[in-house]
């Protein structure tokens, strides 16, 4: 039998040159989003941090951390949004162990 809803994290980087309103507004766009499609959704921004390895000459990035529960087929899309939204560096969605 297939699964009504499971329980997601994604990690997303955001490039600090955005400013302070442009990070606000792409979290918010991306908890509404998730607000819209899902449930219990929790969005924890740690804020900005050193990167492991440069990305696009970048050292630094701002990082957020977001759970939420949904059906299977909505981090699909979420994970399309990410990588075509202008200012995400990088994202990961994984499943969360129940």
């Amino acid at each position: 039998m297939a699964k009504l809803s499971a329980n997601y994290e994604v990690v997303y980087i955001i490039d600090p040159a955005q400013g302070e309103e442009g990070i606000a507004a792409t979290v918010a766009r991306f908890r509404t989003l998730c607000e819209q499609n899902g449930s219990n959704v929790e969005v924890e921004e740690w804020g900005t941090r050193r990167l492991a390895y440069p990305i696009d000459y970048k050292t630094e990035g701002y990082y957020v951390l977001m759970s939420f529960t949904s059906d299977p087929s909505f981090p699909k899309e979420l994970d399309r949004v990410l990588g075509i939204t202008e200012g995400v560096m990088r994202s990961l969605i994984v499943l969360k162990g129940e």
